[in-house]
């Protein structure tokens, strides 16, 4: 996205996409190459037309949080994956993005931004970089301590059934509870690095450097050449990191049990996600609401997640409504 100071006396304006420009949160990288790109196009086909596919078998006794629980205790589930937003962090203080009243955009009012998602798109902060910061200082890792959620995860990677857990969050809360860092994909990245924007610099700093600048109310400058220091969290505007899509590619075809948690699945590519698992692989949502069933013209594009909780049809997915630690612990 191109730098927007534009007119109007400095003030931001919302950018007009580029010509070729990715979306937010897309990138470029899905499919290494224009044979993964048809093939996966091949398989979303056949999928949602049903072509040259027999009816798959029904891994679930019964289409509810028990019978999950009695598959996930069973020797056909091997590899969990679990994709998670920020639902599973609020009983941890910290807000949801879009809740009406309570979610982070219904709060920034104190910050003097154009518009709520201003706070994370990147053209913005390399202009405005301080209500980040500022934000940045409230919600910095270190002041919440891991969930029931958290320690859940914990608890499938310690039985050895956890294949990796995919988090939008950038609390880093997966790392407190002790997921290890190979079974973690930061989708939206995180603050435990961060780096210089300047071209040709792009030094590298920790934690404790960044926690240093933004709890003494500065804006973080490069000790080498004075640029904009940012944590390394994916901002409106920017590519998601390589691992999520190399480990998408493999993860995905041998899962045998998703977990969904806390997620509005309104992101992409990381909602897509969901629709690439195998036809059989028992899909399960613990959330406040319903989310992830999309027309069918989505799920032909790629970009829709295509479950079905309660037609005649529904074999695999489960939707269990509520609070999301409590989820957990009846799965559990």
């Amino acid at each position: 996205m191109a730098d927007a100071g534009g007119s109007g006396g400095g003030r931001w304006q919302r950018p007009e996409p580029e010509r070729g420009a990715e979306a937010p949160g897309s990138d470029p990288e899905l499919g290494a190459s224009g044979d993964a790109e048809m093939e996966l196009l091949r398989s979303l086909l056949s999928r949602a037309l049903g072509l040259g596919a027999e009816k798959p078998e029904r891994a679930l006794e019964e289409l509810t949080l028990e019978g999950v629980s009695r598959y996930l205790r069973s020797e056909r589930c091997q590899n969990v994956v679990c994709m998670v937003g920020a639902g599973i962090s609020t009983s941890a203080g910290i807000p949801d993005f879009r809740s009406p009243g309570t979610g982070l955009y219904s709060n920034l009012q104190g910050y003097d931004l154009p518009y709520p998602e201003a706070i994370f798109e990147i053209g913005f902060f390399k202009e405005h970089p301080e209500p980040f910061f500022a934000l940045a200082r409230e919600l910095y890792p270190g002041h919440f301590k891991p969930t029931v959620c958290h320690y859940f995860m914990r608890l499938l990677q310690d039985k050895g059934l956890l294949l990796r857990c995919y988090t939008q969050n950038i609390d880093t809360l997966e790392r407190v509870a002790g997921l290890q860092p190979e079974r973690l994909v930061e989708a939206h990245g995180s603050f435990f690095t961060s780096r210089c924007l300047r071209p040709g610099c792009g030094q590298q700093y920790g934690l404790p450097w960044m926690r240093e600048r933004i709890f003494s109310s500065l804006v973080p400058k490069c000790e080498q050449c004075q640029g904009l220091v940012k944590p390394d969290i994916v901002f409106f505007g920017e590519s998601l990191p390589s691992r999520f899509f190399t480990l998408a590619q493999s993860d995905f075809q041998q899962v045998d049990l998703l977990i969904i948690m806390g997620t509005s699945l309104q992101v992409q590519p990381f909602a897509s996600l969901v629709s690439r698992v195998p036809t059989n692989t028992p899909r399960l949502l613990i959330n406040k609401e319903k989310t992830g069933q999309s027309d069918p013209l989505m799920s032909l594009m790629g970009f829709g997640c295509g479950m079905d909780f309660d037609s005649d049809k529904a074999y695999r997915d489960v939707a269990w409504l509520g609070d999301c630690d409590k989820g957990c612990l009846e799965l559990a």
